[in-house]
């Protein structure tokens, strides 16, 4: 007999099978998220709620003591100084489960990789435009 919990397939799933400490801070980040990025649609990438357009934008898992926040590292390096007072990693920051989440910050960081994406993302198209119109 399997005793493991299915795993969740879509954000919601996620937020209401974490731990219940964490539950009203993921869908504090996910409400920022969305703000940021109108549209962007959601799913469950590596077994974590995921936001994207045409490329994953950002990506958010709970801990035992931190939500881990993955914003990618380009996004990072624009807003380093206010990323100083939290654990990072190489795209990925650590908010502890104890303190307020820093919305302003996750939307900014977002709102950076919505604008990342769309530049990223219109070079390719106007470009497979062009190839497509010889």
């Amino acid at each position: 007999m399997n005793s493991k919990k299915p795993l969740p397939k879509t954000v919601a799933e996620y937020i209401d099978a974490a731990p219940k400490e964490a539950q009203k801070k993921l869908r504090e980040m996910r409400a920022a998220i969305r703000k940021a990025a109108p549209g962007a649609t959601e799913s469950i990438k590596w077994k974590m709620p995921a936001f994207s357009y045409r490329r994953i934008l950002v990506m958010f898992a709970a801990f035992k003591h931190h939500i881990g926040f993955y914003p990618t590292r380009s996004a990072m390096r624009a807003f380093e100084k206010e990323l100083s007072k939290f654990t990072t990693g190489r795209g990925s920051v650590q908010f502890p489960l104890e303190k307020p989440l820093p919305l302003a910050l996750i939307r900014k960081l977002t709102a950076r990789r919505v604008q990342e994406s769309f530049e990223k993302d219109g070079k390719w198209k106007t470009g497979g435009q062009r190839r497509r119109a010889r």
